[in-house]
């Protein structure tokens, strides 16, 4: 089992919660064991990444015709 320090996961997550579908990482502060990261269906995620979100439609969108806000609150409405 790997270990990691708590700044190692505060600083790369994302990193951390994919390698962790893999294998589980025991994450450490000051020395001590404080937690244990492991997927959450065993090895049932084993090989599988996080899903990548595509370029939609909205590139396409002329500048200044539409307020970035309400762009990405369509983009995330849509999932």
């Amino acid at each position: 089992m790997k270990t990691i320090s708590i700044r190692e996961l505060h600083t790369r997550t994302g990193h951390y919660v994919r390698s962790a579908q893999t294998e589980p990482l025991a994450v450490t502060e000051r020395g001590q064991r404080i937690a244990i990261l492991q997927s959450a269906n065993g090895s049932q995620l084993a090989g599988r990444s996080f899903p990548r979100r595509t370029l939609k439609e909205l590139v396409r969108v002329k500048p200044g015709s539409m307020d970035s806000s309400k762009i990405i609150s369509e983009d995330r409405d849509r999932g």
